[in-house]
């Protein structure tokens, strides 16, 4: 089985879309991601990869849930395209390319490409990304390159409200 965890950023600073890429996360953003990181721990999900958007929201999230998930911060990946927007199929090509040996990979990020990608990789989502929303999806494949859109069962859907 291989796992896809869909991360959407944390509550980011309602201001500098002049210059969105360094918008940083606010207080309550920092916070929801170490709730719903330490109820993965909890849940014993741990990461072989993290790949993040290189945007200081989606990174700083990726650090926070890295540090609660026992994940080295100098090992997150950095992938542009995350952020410059891809498309389902692209984000597919990108899991079907990742390594064998991981089983678990982490990908940190924004809406409203996160969102699409849950409900196009997911047999049925229904379901709102608000920030900090974490999404397991499993696949009943051995190999990266066998995934597919629509395959993935849903393994869980956190988000932080569930943990006030």
């Amino acid at each position: 089985m291989k796992r896809v965890v869909i991360v959407r950023h944390g509550k980011a600073v309602p201001y500098g879309y002049d210059d969105d890429f360094s918008r940083d996360l606010q207080p309550r953003g920092k916070s929801d991601a170490g709730l719903v990181s330490s109820e993965l721990k909890r849940r014993n999900v741990k990461p072989d990869l993290m790949i993040s958007s290189p945007a200081k929201r989606a990174l700083k999230t990726a650090r926070i849930f890295a540090d609660n998930l026992d994940y080295q911060q100098a090992d997150i990946s950095e992938v542009p395209d995350i952020y410059d927007g891809l498309t389902t199929r692209e984000f597919v090509e990108l899991i079907n390319n990742l390594p064998e040996e991981a089983e678990t990979v982490f990908f940190f990020g924004h809406n409203p490409g996160f969102h699409y990608f849950a409900t196009n990789l997911l047999k049925d989502f229904r379901n709102d990304m608000p920030t900090t929303s974490t999404v397991g999806i499993d696949f009943d494949v051995n190999n990266w390159k066998d995934i597919e859109a629509r395959t993935g069962d849903l393994a869980f859907h956190l988000v932080p409200r569930m943990f006030k």
